[in-house]
């Protein structure tokens, strides 16, 4: 009975010694080692970049809250409903905009890279298009297709594409005058002027500014861009004698920044909205200059209804959005696998700062008056498709550098997985003659 006790001991040792110590010479199993050395699969919304999509929807839905609330009453008098101008129109624009953001984010944005040259000669026919025979609203002809597509926002996205695909080849060379600065002086020239044309000085003044800014960061001679300057400060000058609603805006602009009350109407009804909006706002739908006082409350004056309805708070936490936005951008841009990438981002965020910042200074009667919308949150067609593509390819960009990150942690993983086959050694030839302990042994 003792030594039945005593074998029975020692089989139970022998066990628990066998689970807590591999056996030598023994492969791994197969189970463990498939588990280990599969590729690790991720779907498409894990590889999108959340925080870029988190304050791009933020910047849609207060977009939203204030389209409807800026509509209402025009579409109840227009159509005899409150909700046609947000559902049909509106929402129509949202869902559109989201399919050609998730479009481009799936694709790689280095397959457009070969299509920059088409797309700037098109937008460049279109921008001739609209000159012969586009929509003429207010003396100005900007629209073709019965006011539902602006050429020069299609300018303003194709500036970066090409930009980034030009800037971004290894061939060019940016500090040159003959193969950087002519070349870039020429096709931003040729787009300013067929926009001037229209005229639209707002939109011929972002290309200007988001293509200096990748001209720049891309390596530029900063003589060169000191030339820049200086030729379209000159231009500019010269095109506001020849446009007498231009003089006009310089003008009250000048004057309103000695007395705020001999301000061009616009600015006055702007800084009336801040003032009843005070720190919290009169409420959601509550606004009064919406009602004829402020021209385009939907689109160029849409920021000073916020200002008016949510009060400085909720205009502040636009800017918050838009400032977190370019942090954003630029940290994609950083992590951007190549020079077009990394281009693309910079200029799609320049670009849509610019936007915000000339928006809200002509609200807030810091700029004379223009006519740029506010990114994501003004109405428009067209002014949000291309915008939302823009940050399809900025998530594109993002994407790209993270599957390669994780291709590259999954080799290194799989390299350093299982030392031991049976000898403990590594699978894989070390770059030191270093011996292990294991190998001491």
């Amino acid at each position: 009975m003792a030594d039945q006790t005593y074998d029975d001991a020692r089989r139970r040792r022998m066990r628990r010694n066998a689970r807590q110590k591999p056996v030598r010479n023994a492969p791994p199993t197969p189970i463990d080692d498939t588990r280990r050395t599969q590729p690790r699969r991720r779907n498409i919304l894990a590889t999108l970049d959340k925080p870029l999509i988190g304050i791009v929807g933020l910047l849609l839905v207060i977009g939203g809250m204030m389209i409807f609330s800026t509509t209402f009453d025009w579409s109840n008098e227009s159509r005899g409903s409150a909700t046609a101008i947000f559902v049909e129109d509106h929402l129509r624009n949202v869902s559109l905009a989201v399919i050609g953001l998730v479009f481009f984010a799936v694709v790689d944005y280095r397959f457009w890279k070969r299509f920059a040259i088409w797309l700037l000669l098109f937008t460049i026919g279109t921008l001739i298009a609209v000159l012969l025979f586009g929509d003429d609203t207010f003396g100005a002809r900007r629209s073709l297709i019965g006011g539902r597509f602006q050429p020069g926002e299609l300018a303003e996205f194709t500036i970066v594409v090409y930009m980034a695909a030009w800037l971004g080849s290894k061939n060019t060379k940016v500090d040159s005058f003959l193969f950087g600065f002519i070349p870039f002086g020429i096709v931003v020239g040729i787009l300013g002027a067929l926009i001037v044309r229209q005229p639209d000085l707002s939109s011929a003044a972002v290309i200007g500014m988001t293509a200096g800014i990748m001209y720049f960061l891309a390596g530029a001679n900063l003589l060169h861009l000191g030339g820049i300057f200086s030729i379209a400060i000159a231009v500019g000058l010269f095109v506001v004698q020849g446009l007498g609603y231009a003089q006009t805006r310089l003008t009250d602009y000048a004057a309103g920044l000695l007395d705020p009350t001999q301000a061009n109407y616009h600015t006055q009804q702007a800084i009336i909205a801040f003032l009843k909006g005070g720190w919290t706002g009169v409420g959601l739908g509550q606004s009064e200059q919406k009602f004829g006082a402020l021209p385009a409350p939907h689109t160029d004056s849409i920021f000073a209804i916020i200002g008016e309805e949510l009060g400085v708070l909720g205009a502040a936490f636009v800017v918050i959005l838009f400032v977190a936005f370019a942090i954003r951008g630029f940290q994609i841009a950083r992590n951007a696998r190549d020079s077009f990438g990394a281009l693309l981002c910079i200029g799609f965020t320049s670009w849509v700062i610019i936007q915000a910042l000339l928006n809200i200074a002509v609200m807030t009667a810091l700029v004379p008056s223009t006519g740029v919308p506010l990114p994501f949150i003004s109405f428009g067609g067209s002014a949000l498709l291309v915008l939302m593509i823009g940050v399809g390819l900025m998530l594109s960009v993002q994407r790209v550098a993270n599957l390669k990150q994780s291709s590259s942690e999954r080799r290194n993983d799989i390299a350093n997985y299982d030392r031991g086959w049976g000898n403990r050694r590594a699978r894989l030839s070390r770059t030191s003659n270093r011996r292990s302990p294991l190998e001491a042994k």
